[in-house]
């Protein structure tokens, strides 16, 4: 036999538990925009099962409608979550007015028409809404395939919503008996135990989302540039053999530009590194700006970047080049607002058969024709062109831009 108040303790044990690792989450992730609502909706949860408990000691009327309201309004706060996780907006209106409307039907259901049945039915239907629209999110392809949390999430959204189904229409027609305000029959009390694992497993599912988004983001510290938000050395450097086995294979070259913003040293040692940062971020976004969406840019040293332009010829690259160092001129300078005027020297090299899969030739080559166009007076590009056999010397062509 299932006793309801066994239930109920059940429920408030989980739910605090639950309470308590989201508090942590919360504390220790700040920017995790999800976890007050997750930490809310546990505690909410609880507090409604614990409020539910009363109707044991006490006219089962104050319990009944307070701690079916609270259950609802955590459920909410549930979806909301799930939207923040995701960057939409949570909808407070929204799951206002569903607890409202929720809260008006049971009380017409114990007060005015007095049915356990239709109690049961409204309430499973004001769970259910919120869950159901949070499978937009959860089931989404991108999000999906990439979350093995969301996909447990989802799946058990699901089965909340059929169980919920499943007791509603139950109630409805009495199967196992008329329930009362204080318990319930044994198959409602069954129905009751599902559900109450299945949101542990839903919590389960948005703790495996927030491991692997949390995960994601150290993936990307560790890849990516804290400060100017490119790439780092590390996924140049995984990135290059990648497009060099690709260059090999389909013979399609690609293109390597090394950049250096000039004069930097001087910027750091006369206004300090506070604005020296700040020329570094406003560099790397302007040549950003330049570059195509499959490009690869990164900061590879102090005022040094790369960028690994695939399927691209010399020609290209060194317009690219061009106008990087073009939009230099007119974007960071006093005109523009910035402090002082920066440039940009580049040196340009494509991957050649000769280089196959060492990558470390064609960084040697950037870096050459970089030299020479720091050598011949800085804010300009160079090209880098190999020599057509191994005898004679390899020539570097300076292009110099007006």
């Amino acid at each position: 036999m299932l006793s309801m108040p066994t239930l109920w303790v059940v429920l408030v044990a989980n739910f605090m538990a639950l309470g308590l690792i989201w508090t942590y989450v919360m504390r220790s992730y700040r920017n995790f925009e999800a976890a007050p609502y997750w930490t809310a909706a546990a505690f909410c949860i609880a507090t409604g099962a614990t409020i539910g408990m009363l109707r044991l000691v006490m006219s089962p009327l104050f319990p009944l409608m307070t701690g079916a309201m609270f259950l609802v309004v955590g459920t909410g706060l549930a979806a909301m979550g799930v939207q923040r996780f995701y960057g939409s907006p949570a909808s407070w209106r929204f799951n206002i007015v569903l607890a409202v409307v929720s809260f008006l039907a049971l009380n017409y259901f114990v007060l005015v028409y007095p049915s356990t049945s239709m109690r049961i039915f409204v309430y499973s239907i004001a769970q259910s809404i919120p869950v159901g629209l949070m499978l937009t999110h959860l089931f989404s392809r991108a999000n999906r395939s990439n979350n093995p949390g969301a996909r447990l999430a989802g799946s058990v959204a699901v089965l909340i919503i059929v169980v919920n189904g499943v007791r509603a229409a139950t109630s409805l027609f009495d199967i196992g008996g008329v329930a009362s305000m204080v318990d319930f029959n044994q198959v409602q009390a069954a129905l009751v135990l599902v559900l109450v694992f299945l949101s542990m497993a839903w919590n389960f599912g948005f703790l495996l989302m927030a491991i692997d988004r949390l995960r994601g983001e150290v993936a990307n510290l560790a890849l990516f540039d804290e400060l100017t938000g490119v790439a780092n050395r590390r996924l140049l450097l995984q990135r290059l053999p990648e497009a060099c086995a690709v260059a090999k294979r389909t013979g399609e070259p690609f293109v390597m530009l090394a950049i250096d913003l000039d004069s930097f040293k001087a910027i750091n040692d006369g206004h300090g590194h506070v604005v020296g940062d700040e020329c570094l971020r406003l560099f790397a976004r302007t040549v950003q700006s330049q570059l195509r969406p499959d490009d690869l840019l990164a900061r590879s040293g102090g005022d040094e970047f790369c960028a690994v332009l695939p399927a691209t010829t010399l020609r290209e690259g060194a317009m690219i080049a061009r106008h990087i160092v073009e939009a230099c001129r007119s974007k960071l300078s006093p005109e523009q607002g910035v402090p002082f005027r920066l440039a940009a020297s580049i040196g340009v090299a494509q991957w050649t058969p000769q280089i196959g899969m060492q990558p470390d030739r064609l960084i040697a080559a950037a870096d050459q024709a970089l030299y020479v166009a720091k050598n011949e007076g800085r804010d300009r590009y160079a090209v880098y062109q190999p020599p057509p056999s191994p005898e004679p010397a390899a020539r570097i062509e300076l292009r110099r831009t007006a």
